[in-house]
């Protein structure tokens, strides 16, 4: 019953982190000059629009997942290294500052008052869950967003690094998710972990859930 009332709890935060983060990009791509995302459908905040069964299902299990990405046109925006990097800076920092407001209101909620309890988690949990797609996000790893701002700012000479990463980015990705949950050596936990419990605990106080 535990983990039937966990997994309940945790889905609204889930759905509406993945769903701010793709709405950012395609909102930012729009302002950048690209309409792709628009014409497309998917500049909206109906999460259906933007689930991928497999990421929304690896995040509840692993906290690693992945949403459908939002369809961008780089040949569209007005500047393109501008463009590529502000809109894919947009989905991180996006759940970065909504997990501020959420933060404050569970920071007001006393744990102490048994009935609040449970609003008191769900907020936790809007706080948690986007944090982890900030910090998850930011890693430069293809496909993640990260990887798109290492080659924005990514010198010409180094061009062999972002045609590597390319290659073989998704599988080293992986590899290091795997990595993590076989052998509990916090490789990507090691800088997602301590991101997510300071900045927590920074707009939420201690967190409940932790």
């Amino acid at each position: 019953m535990g983990n039937i009332v966990s997994f309940l709890l945790s889905l609204p935060p889930i759905l509406f982190a993945l769903t701010i983060h793709e709405y950012s990009h395609g909102y930012m791509a729009l302002r950048m000059g690209d309409p792709t995302a628009k014409f497309a459908g998917r500049l909206t905040l109906n999460p259906i629009k933007h689930i991928d069964i497999m990421g929304l299902f690896a995040f509840i299990i692993f906290r690693f997942g992945w949403a459908k990405p939002v369809p961008i046109n780089p040949g569209n925006f007005r500047d393109l290294k501008k463009g590529i990097l502000y809109t894919s800076l947009a989905g991180p920092l996006s759940n970065f500052l909504i997990a501020i407001p959420f933060g404050l209101i569970a920071r007001g909620i006393p744990v102490q008052v048994d009935f609040l309890l449970p609003l008191r988690i769900l907020l936790e949990l809007f706080v948690f869950y986007n944090l982890i797609f900030c910090a998850f996000n930011l890693i430069p790893i293809p496909p993640l967003d990260g990887s798109h701002v290492l080659f924005a700012l990514l010198p010409p000479q180094y061009r062999h690094i972002e045609l590597w990463l390319t290659r073989y980015g998704f599988f080293v990705l992986i590899g290091l998710i795997m990595f993590d949950r076989i052998t509990g050596i916090p490789v990507l936990w090691g800088w997602i972990g301590p991101f997510v419990t300071f900045f927590s605990t920074l707009f939420a106080g201690n967190l409940i859930i932790l």
